[in-house]
């Protein structure tokens, strides 16, 4: 059973101006979404999310600087942003907001989330139970 990892996703949409959130895996599967996206649409978007970090990773060296990590996509359409950034091992979190969002605030709730994200993901190590072996 996977863990209910709305809350993540949820907490993104607390910036003004955020609407929508997804976790996506590398390969284009709806990991999770926001209450407020219905299944279909965020499994579109999941897919697409999925090219466009890999489109990105792709052309990070065109920055400069060699073969540079691929941090963050932003898109700017007419009536708002897409964010995408990395959330982990094979994992994307992608956030759509109106034009008006403060971007700064909105890429720090999201790099927060991914910490809180990870933490929720980590299991702590067995300890063994043997005792003098």
């Amino acid at each position: 059973m996977s863990p209910d990892l709305s809350w993540v996703l949820n907490d993104v949409l607390q910036v003004p101006g955020a609407r929508h959130a997804i976790l996506v895996s590398a390969d284009g599967l709806l990991l999770e979404r926001s209450s407020d996206i219905g299944r279909d649409e965020a499994e579109t978007n999941a897919a697409a999310m999925s090219s466009m970090q890999s489109l990105s990773r792709a052309v990070a060296p065109f920055v400069g600087g060699g073969a540079g990590a691929w941090r963050q996509t932003l898109l700017e359409y007419d009536h708002g942003w897409i964010f995408l950034i990395a959330a982990g091992s094979g994992a994307y979190l992608a956030a759509s907001t109106a034009p008006d969002v403060d971007m700064e605030a909105m890429s720090f709730r999201m790099q927060q989330q991914v910490g809180a994200l990870g933490r929720a993901m980590t299991a702590a190590p067995r300890q063994s139970t043997l005792s003098g072996s």
